[in-house]
């Protein structure tokens, strides 16, 4: 692992553009230091940065993912953040499990309504 990333070494390997990198700087996701006017990333912001696209595909929210990043310097520390990690997977859980509820229930409906509908068009085509 290298000591130092550029930003365009690290749009490059997570496949993401650069001005991605700098608006979770922005939102105080990641820190780089200054080279001049070139930024400089530590492996620590490379972890971050994964950990921050992880949880978007995840389904979490800017906010919660910089609760959970913070923990990690923050006391109980590692344990504290997967405590936190954790209840927040629960969360993400049980909100997908409604969503998938719902949506099946959304399916059935609609199969219901089409067949309504068919059988309606068979009579109107008879008669």
């Amino acid at each position: 692992m290298s000591s130092h990333y550029t930003i365009t070494q690290l749009a490059q390997e997570f496949d993401v553009t650069t001005r991605t990198i700098r608006f979770y700087e922005d939102q105080g996701l990641l820190n780089p230091t200054r080279n001049g006017q070139m930024r400089v990333y530590s492996p620590r912001d490379r972890v971050r940065l994964k950990l921050v696209l992880r949880g978007k595909r995840l389904g979490f929210s800017l906010s919660e993912i910089r609760e959970m990043l913070d923990m990690y310097d923050a006391e109980p520390g590692e344990s504290g953040q997967l405590e936190l990690f954790l209840a927040k997977i629960n969360e993400r859980r049980g909100l997908l499990q409604q969503q998938r509820h719902d949506i099946e229930l959304t399916l059935k409906e609609l199969d219901d309504i089409e067949a309504q509908c068919r059988a309606q068009l068979t009579k109107v085509k008879v008669s």
